[in-house]
């Protein structure tokens, strides 16, 4: 058994054009670790958590980071802070899909 929970859990998600596949990689009472899988032209609309903090690992691709009124395209690997109620999301603006976990922590 491996230790390791990432490739194993996106390894056969392939979204099409404008779609997103997710994988649960850690639930706990406490945290939870999420895969976001955004195909070409896909969006995750920014939204906030009011009582957590979320942490954006990009794993793959470059995907476009959005928090607050501001935007970034990362290449993977990068680490994004989004403080409590941080409005924050991403897009696809590639032809490749883009990988990134969100850790949210405590959970609401």
């Amino acid at each position: 058994m491996s230790l390791d929970r990432y490739a194993d859990a996106v390894a056969d998600l392939d979204p099409d054009r404008g779609e997103i596949e997710t994988a649960e990689l850690v639930v706990t009472d406490d945290v939870l670790v999420k895969a976001f899988v955004l195909g070409p032209d896909a969006e995750l609309d920014a939204h906030e958590h009011a009582d957590a903090t979320n942490v954006f690992h990009v794993l793959e691709g470059e995907p476009t980071v959005i928090r607050d009124d501001a935007e970034e395209a990362l290449a993977a690997p990068a680490v994004v802070l989004n403080e409590r109620g941080t409005a924050h999301g991403a897009r696809n603006d590639t032809d490749e899909r883009a990988v990134f976990t969100a850790s949210l922590c405590p959970l609401p």
